[in-house]
C-alpha cells in the first residue's frame, strides 16, 4: 500500500499466470494483477485478476460505488477475478471499462464476456446488473477524468498491452506490466511513459539468472526482471 494525502495505491494481486495461496506466498500475496488507485475523490482500478474478487469485497460495505477499471490485456491473470467481481452484479453500481481491441478484432467487452459463455461459467455476463460502460482504447490515447489525466503507451507483450500513466495534482504513478525488456537496449516508449513519475509499477516477474537461465530461459516469454526495472528507473529518472 502506498498512500499521501490525495493518492491512495493499494495492491490487491501482484501475482503473474496463475493464484498461489500458501505459506510461501504470505509475504506478497496470492493473487494475480489488480490494482486500486483512489484519486481526487475517484477509484480507479487496473486490471481484474484475483485480487479484483477481493476488492470487491471490500467495496461491498461502501455501496453504491462507481469506479474506473483500466485493463493492460486479456491474458487470464488480469481477467479472472472479473466473473467474481460482485459489485458489479449489484444495481445501481456504476463501472466505466477501457481495453484495447485485440489483435483478432474482440472488444474487451467481448472477451469479458466470452469468459462467462457456457460452459466456462454458469452465469453470462449478462446477469451483472451495474451499469457498465465500455471504452475502446488505443495505444496513445489520453483519458481526461476531471482533474486525472490517463495516458496510455505500448508493453512488449505477446498479443499486445497497454500501459498507463496517471497523473494527478502533479504527481504521477505509472502502472506498466506485463512487459518485457529488450536484450540489447532500453525500451524508449517504456521510458517516455515513465519519464519522472513518482511511481513507476513495473514487471518484475524473474530475476536476471532466472530469465537468461541455460536449461530454462523465460526470454520470449513477455516478462521482464527486478534488475531491468532499475534501468527503466534511471533511463526514465523515476523517482
Amino acid at each position: 500500500m502506498i498512500q499521501s494525502s490525495d493518492f491512495f495505491i493499494h495492491f490487491w494481486g501482484v501475482r503473474g499466470s496463475i493464484p498461489v495461496p500458501g505459506n510461501e506466498t504470505v509475504r506478497y500475496g496470492g493473487n494475480t494483477s489488480c490494482v486500486e488507485m483512489r484519486i481526487g475523490g475517484k477509484r480507479l482500478i487496473f486490471d481484474g485478476g484475483t485480487g479484483l474478487r477481493v476488492l470487491g469485497k471490500s467495496m461491498l460495505k461502501q455501496m453504491p460505488v462507481e469506479a474506473h477499471l483500466f485493463f493492460s490485456h486479456s491474458h487470464w491473470d488480469h481477467i479472472q477475478g472479473f466473473p467474481f467481481f460482485i459489485p458489479a452484479f449489484v444495481p445501481g453500481n456504476c463501472f466505466h471499462i477501457y481495453g484495447a481491441i485485440a489483435p483478432n478484432g474482440a472488444t474487451m467487452q467481448k472477451r469479458l464476456s466470452d469468459q462467462m459463455h457456457h460452459p466456462n461459467f454458469p452465469v453470462p455476463m449478462q446477469i451483472m446488473k451495474s451499469d457498465m460502460k465500455f471504452t475502446d482504447v488505443m495505444v496513445g490515447d489520453v483519458i481526461e477524468l476531471d482533474d486525472i489525466r490517463i495516458e496510455t503507451g505500448p508493453l512488449n507483450h505477446p498479443n499486445s498491452a497497454i500501459g498507463y500513466r496517471v497523473t494527478y495534482n502533479g504527481k504521477t504513478v505509472v502502472y506498466a506490466t506485463d512487459t518485457e525488456h529488450y536484450p540489447d537496449r532500453i525500451d524508449e516508449d517504456l521510458v517516455h511513459l515513465a519519464r519522472d513519475a513518482d511511481v513507476l509499477i513495473y514487471d518484475a516477474c524473474y530475476t536476471d539468472e532466472e530469465y537468461y537461465d541455460e536449461k530454462s530461459p523465460k526470454i520470449g516469454w513477455g516478462h521482464s526482471t527486478w534488475q531491468e526495472a532499475l534501468k527503466v528507473v534511471d533511463a526514465a529518472r523515476v523517482k
